[in-house]
């Protein structure tokens, strides 16, 4: 079957997909700014035990393929409790990225200079006060390159959710190319919209970009 016959047959069921996926995506990386931020705040909090506790998450998630991860939530959440393949997909997604965006934003706090700090305190703030008003805006300025690369990984990382059976793009290009014998053209189809989506996706991070330098 032709590439451009079978994006245009199989419309309907890689729309519900895809989807699936950006639910997938736009929930674990929302997770993950929360996970990412409190961890970064803990690392560089000058405070030992919770340094160690930052630096100990991170070295687990860099250490271990994300795959495992989405297989320990997956079957260790569903001992505990029942929780949907979806939810465990998510938080073994957030999970995985809450380390690389807690490096993201630990990076761009340090990088703000101290003489904002100091402005901060010489006009009554304290120091949670001053993170909050000084600081974090100013950081999550620079930080947002990176963080929309970080999206984009996210994105392309959730089609690992289909190893936990869920039909997302990835899995249902495997389960056409299953039951047609024809695996080459399924995966090509399901690039395209990974491809339209990334595109998307980068576009959007784009006029983020400029709309906030056109505001500095």
């Amino acid at each position: 079957m032709k590439i451009g016959e079978a994006l245009l047959d199989s419309r309907g069921i890689f729309w519900e997909a895809t989807q699936l996926t950006l639910a997938l995506t736009a929930v674990s990386i929302f997770i993950a700014i929360f996970i990412g931020l409190f961890f970064a705040l803990l690392k560089i909090s000058n405070i030992k035990p919770l340094e160690y506790v930052a630096n100990i998450y991170i070295f687990i998630v860099r250490g271990t393929p994300l795959i495992v991860q989405i297989f320990v939530f997956y079957y260790g959440l569903t001992e505990i409790a029942m929780i949907s393949g979806f939810w465990s997909a998510t938080l073994g997604l957030a999970f995985h990225n809450g380390a690389y965006i807690a490096e993201i934003f630990r990076g761009s706090i340090q990088s703000i200079g101290k003489g904002q700090s100091e402005a901060g305190r010489s006009l009554g703030m304290n120091r949670s006060q001053t993170m909050t008003r000084i600081i974090l805006p100013q950081a999550f300025r620079r930080a947002l390159p990176p963080l929309g690369n970080q999206f984009i990984i996210g994105l392309k990382d959730s089609s690992l959710a289909a190893f936990i059976g869920l039909a997302e793009l990835f899995g249902v290009a495997t389960t056409m190319g299953a039951n047609s014998f024809d695996y080459m053209t399924w995966l090509l189809v399901s690039a395209v919209w990974y491809l339209v989506l990334v595109l998307l996706l980068t576009l959007i991070v784009g006029a983020i970009e400029k709309k906030m330098a056109v505001s500095d």
